[in-house]
């Protein structure tokens, strides 16, 4: 008999009901509520990715045996935690095996749930910590003892306990939850399907319909690749049907799955960590992001839409049945109930609760979607696993960072960024920046990397005067571009998957797609106003122009204005005017505006003349 789905079961609702306690009963103090989230979270991994078969599932029981043991000696010792002296008080041989039990099983999950990439960059990072005084230039230090070690890691509230897995607790595991319970009932699918709808006779409609369902499924799922691999299946064959290529079809996917996690109201997990660790209510966060999300949008709308006029896509070929959306709308009460309560300030905790609550409520006013204990212990073990999925890596963050910051490290960084970006140019040390934060995008999940990124860089960007929240937006935004970025694009690698495409073709051509998104951060740091940082007619001429800027972009990667482009001539004077148009200076704008503009009424011209020729001739009259 497998044990195993009991297990997680049984897992899945004794967190559920600890997580209740504390978000509506009484919370506990920080150590006690991170440390028992983290020992729940572990267990469904070694739960759900099992060492092996028959004797071999006894190493997983005991591992989950020893984190009841450390979990049990932090509670019961948290009286002596609470009041000794970090760094001071010497640390016992028990606290020192509990560090290294904690440690090494949140390495052996991040291994088995997410792959060696994390697994090796935290090893990596260890050893940094304890052979410090042997490495070289700025990353020499004294190296940590394992007492200090200790201290770091499981007694105080840093660490593994530190604000990236706070955040999983507080916040993370209420909108998880929320997000399965809305989408499985109900929610996802007419999101999906308001999407489907804008599918018609237009040019690129199957398109455009992946663009504008992924979108609305990506506020909610806050995954690239769950969102790909949702709305994908659906979307994909329809593009490919049409007249896109393979490879086509699943760029735009990819591209348009990863923007959910950039596009509010409810965003990707990151956003969450950012509010957190700005100190800020989250609806300021989303709010901030509405502009640049929905440029980003508007870019691989119009692309679309210009590729499939340019490949004269017959969007008549497939006709995508949905039911009727009205009778459903009460479906989505509860997502709206979320946003307006996000923007009013509320507890995001609560508000979490509360949706979930309101969503299981108009279930039953649905016969399809009624709830039951059968579906209700299927979504709660799903949603449960995607929670551990993110309180690993999070912990996981949490080591990297405590190692980072006690060696002196990220100073030192800080230090040397300051130092490139001086000189009245802030350039230099954004490039440096970008770079970081696309490699360990690249290296890591999204969450850890732009935790570690923002312990990193961001010190230096708020020291070259750049605002906190456009500096860690900045951040955030390459984090989750590294999602299609190769050679390691996880969301595009997926989406060539449905599409039967070349990976490699697939990656490229994202990469190429989504060329305004790697433009739009730097615009926002020069240019604040876009992340509602300035006065309402300076924000409206910013945006304007990155909307005309993007539009020359389009026109130069899709080879499409009114007419088919076929030399590069053009298409490099349309990238060269886009860049010049979106360079946040009133000169190069108005220059860059100026030539495209030239450019596009040569083309309309064209388009006239072309029109002209291929109108039937009218009979002569005797």
């Amino acid at each position: 008999m497998n044990i195993r789905k009991p297990l997680i079961l049984g897992v899945s609702l004794v967190w559920l009901a600890f997580q209740l306690y504390i978000g509506l009963v009484r919370p506990l103090h920080p150590l006690l509520q991170n440390s028992f989230h983290l020992m729940m979270a572990l267990a469904l991994i070694f739960c759900y990715f099992p060492t092996g078969k028959k004797w071999w599932q006894l190493v997983d029981v005991a591992i989950v045996l020893l984190l009841l043991g450390a979990v049990f000696h932090i509670f019961t010792n948290f009286q002596r935690l609470q009041t000794r002296i970090a760094y001071v008080t010497p640390v016992t041989t028990v606290d020192i095996i509990v560090a290294i039990i904690l440690v090494a099983a949140v390495l052996e999950a991040v291994r088995r749930s997410l792959g060696y990439s994390l697994f090796v960059f935290m090893v990596v990072v260890i050893a940094y910590g304890f052979l410090g005084r042997h490495f070289p230039g700025i990353m020499r230090f004294r190296g940590i003892s394992f007492s200090a070690f200790t201290d770091l890691m499981v007694m105080t509230t840093s660490g593994l306990f530190g604000t990236p897995l706070g955040t999983s607790v507080n916040t993370l595991y209420y909108f998880i939850l929320f997000g399965f319970v809305f989408s499985e009932l109900g929610g996802g699918q007419i999101l999906l399907d308001i999407g489907l709808r804008f599918s018609n006779t237009a040019s690129g409609g199957p398109g455009k319909a992946a663009v504008i369902a992924s979108s609305l499924v990506g506020t909610i799922s806050g995954s690239a690749v769950a969102n790909v691999s949702s709305t994908g299946v659906i979307t994909i064959p329809f593009m490919k049907k049409v007249g896109y290529k393979p490879e086509q079809a699943a760029a735009i996917e990819s591209i348009a799955s990863t923007g959910g996690q950039i596009m509010p109201p409810i965003m990707g997990v990151g956003a969450f960590i950012m509010a957190e660790l700005l100190g800020r209510p989250y609806g300021q966060i989303a709010l901030a992001a509405l502009i640049p999300a929905l440029v980003y949008y508007f870019s691989i709308f119009i692309l679309v839409d210009f590729l499939g006029r340019r490949q004269h896509t017959k969007s008549d070929a497939v006709k995508i049945v949905v039911e009727k959306i009205l009778p459903r709308l009460y479906l989505l009460i509860p997502i709206l109930f979320v946003i307006f309560s996000i923007f009013q300030g509320a507890s995001l905790m609560r508000t979490a609760l509360r949706g979930t609550t309101i969503a299981i409520f108009i279930s039953f006013f649905s016969s399809t979607y009624r709830l039951n204990f059968h579906r209700l212990f299927e979504i709660l073990t799903k949603a449960s696993m995607q929670i551990a999925k993110v309180a690993v890596p999070t912990a996981a963050a949490g080591v990297v960072i405590g190692i980072v910051i006690h060696s002196g490290f990220a100073q030192r960084l800080s230090n040397l960024m300051g130092a490139v970006g001086g000189g009245g140019t802030i350039f230099p040390a954004l490039l440096l920046a970008m770079i970081g934060c696309v490699l360990l995008g690249m290296a890591l999940p999204t969450v850890a990397a732009y935790i570690i990124s923002a312990i990193l860089f961001a010190p230096a960007l708020t020291r070259l005067g750049i605002p906190p929240l456009a500096a860690h937006m900045f951040l955030f935004y390459f984090g989750v571009i590294a999602q299609i970025t190769p050679p390691v694009c996880l969301a595009s690698f997926t989406a060539a998957g449905i599409a039967e495409a070349d990976t490699w073709k697939t990656a490229w051509t994202a990469f190429f797609y989504a060329l305004v998104t790697f433009l739009i951060p730097y615009v926002f740091v020069y240019k604040n106003e876009l992340l509602l940082m300035g006065g309402p007619m300076e924000t409206i001429v910013s945006t304007g122009t990155l909307l005309i800027g993007t539009l020359f972009l389009v026109a130069s990667v899709s080879s499409y204005l009114f007419v088919p482009i076929y030399s590069w001539i053009p298409r490099i004077l349309l990238l060269t005017t886009a860049i010049l148009t979106i360079v946040p200076e009133t000169a190069t704008s108005v220059l860059g505006i100026s030539g495209g503009l030239a450019i596009v009424v040569y083309y309309f011209i064209q388009h006239r003349k072309l029109a002209v020729a291929d109108a039937p001739v009218e009979p002569s009259t005797p």
